[in-house]
């Protein structure tokens, strides 16, 4: 924790609180500095002072320090923190106590001790001055409460539910800062406010009003022509980028600034227009084109066919989520109710019939996981979301507010419906939640969520005898449950009306038509310790899912239970026969007699095989029974296969897109190899498949790395590299390697460390953070060193040659190079080599050793060429193309150039597309054709743009204005 600079005053001149959590956490008393020891001390001190004087549950406290799998004596380690913080705060003078409650924790401290408080207070004292008209003191207000911010609320304190309250703070200060820059131009201070706005506006590019202040004060200062670059350049962001126009007052403020009359539109500025699935469009605008095209996900999952409910309930919940409701809020519904009840099923229900009618923008949706070990946190639900919008991978930002606030952006003016399933708490759900009403969340969970705002909550309860029976009925037959009408009320009396024992119940009488539903009943009566079961909350499922499981035979039974193991909403068929050892060629069979069961749900078809998936409950149960079915040397196998099995698929994916296993660290983890079948399915798009298994890929790295399997694990993460790089999921690779990192660590594993730790360094060289892959990459060399692992020791040497490079150092580079060439030959990996030798004929090429260059590349290409990796040659030929500029072989240049373009649009690669088309504009410069070499710029320019590189961008905005001059 950052130590607290003075008890005194901070640089806003308000007295510095004991508690100060506007930036990292600091707290001093009357002997000064108080010490906390990072990590939970941190977060629970954190949580506390956050909610100051009221009380702070356990299970909160709990859910903040481990947000994932808290041990069993989670509780008493909270209890420790607390003791040790009262020692601490005590033994600082710090006027404040912890007080303990049947449940949690009070910090008992006055409200003026924090400085949220004293940041409240001004914003507060602001808004009562600027009513009264004294909008100067307004302003002093406003400078010292943001004055009192130090950076990101609770920066560096490591708690993913703190940090939704973080940024909801975070958001109070942006608000702030409006509102003293609206009131510092009403006071005439527009140039001195110039330079503030453009880091504002910089820093937040989204917010249409700080770039509304930043034209208007151009404007006033006489930079009109500046104020209108400042429009565009939103606009561009807005409709290239997200798919949307800016929106109505920011618009009215540039008619008004062409019209010399910008004074009046901040005066009055218009009203927001209707919500609608996109803003209308300016008069004259685009010359009458047709609006940028939006992308409109339609992500709900399958209805239910036999769906049943209480009609006024499906009705409610309907209006819930379509009438609109006071205030400018979006509509937030949660269905509340036990295992089993059926939320799931009625949220899906009424999303479809609501979502053409109502939501024509599109319909999103996201499994929160809640009840699992690992919920989804905000930020991959909103990666998701984003991609889904249409922002490509290498466009989405990598915090959680930046991401919330282009989530918020994107779904400000249309229709979308958000459908949350299996939410764990309100800090999963706050951030997926949009700003306007023109939206609206739909999300189920077990707890109450009471902290959500302006939400409609609905309790699903069981079925009644007639919504039982109908069920039923459409299962087995109307006239088997007319037939017995007394013996369907029975078994819907002994199961609860829980529609997912009912759906157990009907599926095993489907199955065996002979059977009554009397003799069912029989069965169910007889077995006086299920009866107890069914009577109770959870048990009730517990005792029905028996049923069917009794159903099966040993071997179905074993594989229901290994199929526990494995995490994911769509399991592959091929995954089955992996957990069992089986060597059939048709995987699926083994899985039919779990589906006919209804132990096991399918939930997609893909390339002709169908993906399923167990309910949680079901998970639950099976995981139960595991270990009277199967030994733990047993488990600890199926687990390996499996792991291995999606390592062997991975692996060869990468090998069909490098055209061998080439820049790969070998490993020696035992991979078990999926039928032919499944394989070639991966080879028709192998970057499409990895992209498409990315899920079950995650949880198959943190599976291996809790199994104590490091060495699957580090392969396993390494080698999706090749999707984390060529789509764009820089957060993705920090997460599986941060894993993987954990596990051989732990393991003593050296070279696992070594190839984790190099590939993290290539990491953040992609993140275009040279200085911080330096470490990673010098320590992963002396490993490969101590090791003798020459492929791991090349990649090291060829990113510290980058790193040289980049610093201008270029004959160290060459060096460098020249030795990861040699340690590549060795390890016979001809990628690596052509890699390097694209760098180093880069070098030459600079200093116009062209001989040099062009044997580099033409090696090179010769090279990807002969193992099929089209990546490989596209980054050679556009070399190449460089090359030919140098040499004043424009027209060449030219041919070289649209034949790269053509390959990096096929192969999806943004970021290659926008340097080839700057490149085409500056050759066809060369060659005089001004008005091509302006729709490469543009086209250039769009793409940098669309990805957020807005240094690239600017690099071609430069030379569109030397060519115009």
């Amino acid at each position: 924790m950052r130590m607290a600079a003075s008890a005194g005053y901070d640089d806003s001149g308000e007295a510095a609180a004991p508690f100060r959590v506007l930036g990292p956490l600091e707290v001093s008393g009357k002997q000064g500095v108080v010490n906390v020891a990072p990590g939970r001390q941190e977060v629970v001190l954190g949580a506390l002072v956050l909610q100051l004087n009221r009380v702070v549950e356990t299970a909160y406290l709990v859910d903040a320090i481990w947000a994932h799998d808290p041990p069993k004596t989670a509780r008493t380690q909270v209890q420790i923190c607390v003791s040790r913080l009262r020692k601490a705060l005590s033994d600082g003078g710090v006027d404040a106590t912890i007080e303990t409650r049947s449940h949690g924790y009070v910090l008992r401290a006055p409200e003026d001790a924090t400085d949220v408080g004293a940041f409240r207070r001004l914003v507060a004292q602001a808004q009562d001055l600027a009513g009264e008209g004294l909008k100067a003191s307004a302003v002093s207000a406003l400078r010292a409460a943001t004055g009192l911010w130090r950076g990101r609320c609770l920066a560096g304190t490591p708690s993913e539910v703190l940090a939704g309250t973080a940024v909801q703070l975070d958001e109070a200060r942006i608000e702030a800062v409006e509102t003293c820059v609206r009131l510092e131009l009403e006071l005439g201070r527009h140039e001195r406010l110039i330079g503030e706005l453009q880091q504002l506006v910089a820093h937040h590019p989204l917010r249409e009003r700080l770039r509304g202040h930043l034209m208007t004060a151009l404007y006033r200062s006489g930079r009109q022509a500046e104020a209108m670059d400042t429009y565009h350049q939103g606009r561009l962001i807005f409709t290239e980028e997200l798919g949307l126009d800016p929106g109505r007052e920011l618009r009215d403020l540039a008619q008004a600034i062409l019209t010399g009359n910008a004074d009046r539109a901040v005066d009055e500025p218009a009203e927001p227009y209707p919500a609608s699935a996109s803003p209308p469009p300016e008069a004259g605008q685009n010359g009458g084109a047709e609006p940028a095209p939006v992308a409109v996900p339609r992500q709900l999952p399958t209805d239910v066919g036999d769906f049943v409910a209480d009609g006024s309930v499906v009705a409610a919940v309907r209006d819930a989520v379509t009438v609109r409701q006071d205030g400018g809020g979006p509509n937030v519904a949660v269905l509340l109710g036990r295992p089993g009840v059926g939320k799931s099923t009625l949220a899906r229900h009424v999303a479809h019939r609501v979502a053409a009618e109502y939501f024509p923008d599109g319909q999103l949706y996201c499994d929160l996981r809640g009840l699992s070990g690992q919920p989804v946190v905000p930020a991959e639900a909103l990666g998701r979301f984003l991609r889904a919008l249409g922002i490509p991978g290498q466009a989405v930002p990598d915090s959680l507010d930046e991401r919330a606030e282009m989530y918020r952006s994107l779904l400000a003016d249309r229709r979308i419906l958000v459908l949350l399933d299996d939410a764990l708490n309100e800090s999963q759900v706050m951030p997926l939640l949009p700003g306007s009403g023109s939206s609206c969340v739909l999300v189920t969970s077990r707890g109450r969520l009471t902290a959500l705002p302006g939400t409609r909550r609905f309790d699903v309860e069981p079925l009644s005898q007639e919504g039982a029976a109908q069920l039923l009925g459409r299962i087995i037959g109307e006239h088997r449950v007319e037939s017995e009408r007394e013996a369907a009320r029975a078994l819907t009396r002994l199961v609860g009306g829980l529609p997912l024992a009912l759906r157990i119940v009907g599926a095993r009488l489907a199955a065996r038509p002979h059977w009554s539903l009397t003799s069912l009943w029989y069965r169910l009566e007889n077995e006086q310790s299920r009866l107890d079961e069914l009577a109770y909350g959870e048990l009730s499922i517990r005792a029905s899912l028996s049923l069917s499981y009794d159903g099966l035979n040993a071997a179905d039974r074993r594989l229901l239970c290994l199929m526990s193991l494995a995490e994911g909403t769509e399991i592959p068929s091929w995954l089955g026969a992996a957990l069992l050892d089986d060597r059939t060629p048709h995987p699926a069979d083994l899985l039919e007699p779990l589906i006919d069961m209804r132990l096991l749900d399918v939930t997609a078809m893909r390339g002709g095989e169908f993906r399923c998936g167990l309910s949680q409950i079901v998970r639950t149960y099976a995981q139960e029974r595991l270990p009277t079915e199967i030994s733990e040397e047993e488990r600890a196998a199926a687990v390996r296969r499996m792991v291995g099995g999606w390592l062997a698929l991975v692996e060869r994916a990468h090998k069909e897109i490098y055209g061998g296993a080439y820049t790969l660290v070998p490993g020696r983890g035992e991979r078990w190899h999926p039928p032919e079948d499944q394989v070639r399915q991966c080879l028709r798009d192998p970057l499409g498949w990895l992209e498409s298994e990315q899920t079950n890929l995650l949880h198959a790295v943190e599976l291996a790395a809790r199994s104590g399997l490091d060495e699957l694990c580090w392969e396993l993460a390494t080698t999706l590299v090749t999707l984390f790089e060529a789509r764009g999921y820089p957060e993705l690779w920090d997460r599986t390697h941060q894993v993987a990192l954990t596990a051989v660590q732990e393991a003593g594993n050296e070279r696992g460390q070594a190839a984790v730790l190099a590939s993290l360094g290539t990491l953040h060289l992609h993140r275009g953070e040279p200085e911080a892959a330096g470490p990673y990459l010098s320590t992963a060399l002396e490993m490969f060193e101590r090791v003798g692992e020459p492929t791991g020791h090349a990649l090291c040497l060829r990113d510290l040659a980058r790193i040289e490079q980049h610093h201008g150092e270029d004959d160290r580079a060459l060096a460098l190079y020249e030795s990861a060439q040699h340690d590549f030959v060795r390890a016979g990996d001809v990628v690596g080599r052509a890699y390097v030798l694209g760098e180093m004929a880069h070098i030459t090429m600079r200093r116009a050793d062209f001989t040099r260059t062009r044997a580099y590349l033409d090696e090179a290409l010769g090279i990807c060429r002969s193992v099929g990796f089209d990546r490989g040659q596209a980054l050679a030929l556009r070399r190449l193309g460089q090359m030919l500029m140098h040499q004043g072989q424009y027209e060449e240049a030219e041919r070289t150039l649209l034949e790269v373009l053509d390959m990096v649009e096929a192969g999806g690669d943004l970021v290659g597309e926008g340097y080839v088309l700057h490149d085409l504009g500056r050759v066809n410069a060369r060659l005089r054709r001004v008005e091509q070499a302006l729709q490469y710029y543009s086209q250039s320019a769009k793409v940098r743009e669309r990805l957020l590189d807005h240094s690239g961008a600017a690099a071609v905005r430069a030379d569109i204005v030397a060519i115009l001059r």
